[in-house]
């Protein structure tokens, strides 16, 4: 039985595959290290919308530039370079809504969903993203290399902790502030 069905398996994957040799194509020619990087395009991202404790703040690349900017240096496994940022550190934008700006007790259940216009989310807790619990910078960017976002913008959230920028979220427009229950 086993034998057969590792036939059958094997027949109808030749035959999806001679059903669409373009896939095979694009997928043979593009080299193993970028096939995990690839991303669908975003959607024309909104403004950000942050929510905390039935509090909203609407924010857009010209709220934002009227705060106090931070600039960091992170290196970008995925174009193997190093990229500049500019933008609010995130906890500036999360404390005037009345997330706990030291949290500990209580607090420390406090986490954030980031989410881009096309759909991809990412999660932190709130003592990663807060200064005063973690030496790391999380910001919510909206300059790369001296210039605005282009496809990955108008705005993203950068982590300078991370390896990988697995949790930066292109096209962010929303993060909601939640407790673990």
């Amino acid at each position: 039985m086993s034998m057969k069905f590792a036939f059958v398996s094997i027949a109808l994957a030749a035959a999806l595959v001679a059903a669409h040799p373009q896939t095979q194509s694009q997928q043979s020619s593009m080299p193993m290290g970028q096939m995990g990087e690839m991303h669908k395009p975003a959607p024309p991202a909104g403004p950000l919308e942050i929510q905390f404790g039935g509090k909203t703040a609407t924010w857009t690349p010209a709220t934002l530039a009227n705060l106090p900017h931070v600039t960091v240096t992170v290196h970008n496994e995925h174009t193997k370079a190093d990229d500049t940022y500019s933008g609010v550190p995130l906890m500036d934008l999360l404390t005037p809504l009345g997330v706990p700006a030291g949290p500990h007790g209580a607090a420390m259940r406090i986490y954030l969903v980031a989410e881009g216009s096309d759909g991809y989310k990412a999660v932190y807790s709130l003592a990663e993203v807060n200064p005063a619990v973690q030496d790391s910078t999380v910001i919510v960017a909206d300059t790369e290399n001296g210039k605005p976002l282009a496809s990955d913008g108008p705005l993203k959230l950068i982590d300078t902790r991370d390896k990988h920028p697995a949790r930066w979220v292109r096209n962010l427009v929303a993060i909601r502030v939640l407790t673990v229950e």
